[in-house]
């Protein structure tokens, strides 16, 4: 009889759903409203993640919770699904939207280009779609620091929320801060054209926090400095040091 359920659980092989569109619907989608069902009879109180990818990627500047919504591809469409499974149970929920999440564990940008760094002379990188890098971390330490407002608080604020660190980068920013003052391997920019994918990505997908910010009283911080706290951490030496040659 839980008081508390953070479901951290999503089908995020972006391309494969474009194949397994039920799957990513059943994780994404009825899942969710399975948990917002279960919290609202247990009187318990849900947290749940969604994305930048229910947006269409057409505006060129930050995506508020208002924004109409507008998938491209069939994960964002799953996403969208679960958020509104959740509204529909009358659950007291938190529904946190973010973008590009990485970390140490998994698949990820920062594990796929740390290891492409170590294989390769040259990279490619899509330069035209612009988000924010969220590191997972970041997103769970924000996590506790609403939990600790009490769950009674957390009910009252029931709602959608942009969870976010804070500034904006394409795919090549992020991977030229990855890879650093290195000089291999070359990071060279290329369009989303030049790199075709089963799914379509919005080209901006930056998201409006300052609902979020004040209602929480506070902010996250900027991207780089986040990836910098990633990379200097104890968890990350080690990775490295693991790392096969």
């Amino acid at each position: 009889k839980p008081a508390l359920i953070v479901n951290a659980a999503a089908y995020t092989a972006v391309d494969l759903a474009e194949r397994e569109p039920a799957l990513a619907r059943a994780i994404n989608g009825r899942a969710p409203g399975i948990l917002g069902e279960e919290a609202k009879r247990l009187g318990a109180v849900l947290i749940h993640y969604s994305t930048d990818y229910v947006f269409d990627g057409t505006r060129t500047t930050p995506y508020p919770e208002d924004a109409p919504a507008a998938p491209q591809n069939a994960y964002g469409a799953s996403k969208l699904e679960g958020e509104r499974a959740i509204v529909a149970s009358g659950a007291h929920a938190l529904v946190l939207r973010t973008s590009w999440v990485y970390g140490l564990r998994g698949r990820n940008f920062l594990l796929t280009i740390r290891r492409l760094a170590a294989e390769r002379e040259e990279i490619t990188i899509v330069a035209d779609q612009i988000g924010v890098p969220n590191w997972s971390c970041a997103l769970a330490a924000a996590t506790v620091r609403i939990v600790g407002t009490g769950l009674p608080a957390v009910a009252a604020r029931s709602g959608l929320y942009h969870l976010s660190c804070t500034g904006q980068a394409s795919w090549y920013d992020f991977a030229r801060a990855i890879v650093g003052d290195a000089p291999r391997p070359r990071v060279v920019p290329i369009t989303t054209a030049e790199f075709p994918t089963p799914a379509r990505r919005p080209a901006y997908g930056v998201l409006a926090t300052a609902r979020f910010e004040a209602t929480f009283g506070f902010t996250l911080p900027d991207w780089r400095h986040a990836l910098a706290s990633c990379v200097a951490s104890r968890a990350y030496s080690r990775s490295v040091t693991k790392r096969p040659s």
